[in-house]
């Protein structure tokens, strides 16, 4: 699960080392502005993906196959209700949030850019999340890292190409993110398909337990609320940073990114006790 996070983290820090190498310091500052916006919502998501590993988990625990199953395909159809809902307001959301934490001018297009690009493709994120919470929620957690690996390297390879090839500036690391992202989802969602275990994904028999998604929505609600909480309060700490113009934006950038890093070992023993505490309740 560490590694799997040093990987994911990845993702967002390649994209602003390309640009600030290649591109300009307003290519830095926007991809580094957006990270608050980015992770109200999907933090929020993050926490809704936290309700269904415990009860998946529990679920597994408890050798309960009907309940896994439920669980399961519930968390499936909350995701592509989520994608849906998020894409369009993160979408029609962009200029205002950005106006809000006060970006200025000269960074301003290129933060919209990278942002609606960044949204437009939000889907592959969310299901990537949600078939690897799956997979960690019975125990694995090596599956989603070698596609989280595979697609960190993808998306590397893809920001060069879009960036020196085809200098595509901050659209081009927007979309190389928005593939390799898509491309994890596909992979996670193709290994739970053939896989005939009961946590299973079974597409004919696709349907939302409404009992279960309040078991969910019980757990994971709180949490997404929490951490969308923490990040829009970053917006307005980003805006306050903003005031002083994109070289002191791209410094702020590297500074958060140089941040998150750190914090990888908390969440991934937070994770990791998740899963081993809900399979054990579930076991009584």
């Amino acid at each position: 699960m560490m590694v799997g996070l040093l990987f994911q983290q990845l993702y967002n820090t390649v994209d602003s080392i390309i640009v600030g190498q290649f591109v300009n310091k307003q290519a830095l500052a926007a991809v580094g502005s957006t990270s608050s916006i980015i992770n109200t919502l999907v933090g929020f998501s993050a926490g809704l993906s936290t309700g269904s590993s415990v009860i998946i988990s529990q679920c597994y625990g408890a050798r309960d196959r009907k309940g896994l199953h439920d669980a399961v395909h519930t968390t499936i159809m909350l995701t592509f209700i989520l994608s849906v809902v998020l894409t369009l307001l993160g979408v029609l959301l962009v200029e205002p949030l950005l106006k809000m934490q006060n970006t200025p001018d000269d960074v301003m297009p290129e933060a919209t850019t990278y942002l609606r690009i960044y949204f437009l493709g939000i889907t592959g994120l969310l299901f990537y999340n949600t078939g690897a919470s799956v997979l960690r929620a019975v125990g694995d957690s090596r599956r989603p890292l070698y596609f989280l690996i595979f697609s960190a390297v993808l998306n590397t390879v893809l920001d060069l190409l879009f960036v020196l090839a085809f200098g595509w500036g901050v659209a081009g690391v927007g979309y190389a993110t928005l593939l390799a992202q898509l491309i994890s989802a596909i992979l996670v969602l193709v290994v739970l398909t053939l896989d005939k275990a009961p946590y299973g994904i079974r597409w004919k028999e696709m349907s939302m337990n409404l009992s279960t998604l309040r078991r969910i929505l019980g757990v994971g609600l709180p949490s997404g609320i929490q951490q969308a909480l923490t990040s829009f309060s970053n917006i307005f700490v980003q805006s306050y940073v903003n005031h002083f113009g994109s070289a002191c934006m791209a410094g702020w950038s590297s500074c958060n990114k140089l941040d998150a890093f750190l914090t990888i070992p908390m969440q991934s023993i937070a994770l990791a006790s998740t899963t081993f505490v809900g399979q054990n309740y579930g076991a009584k």
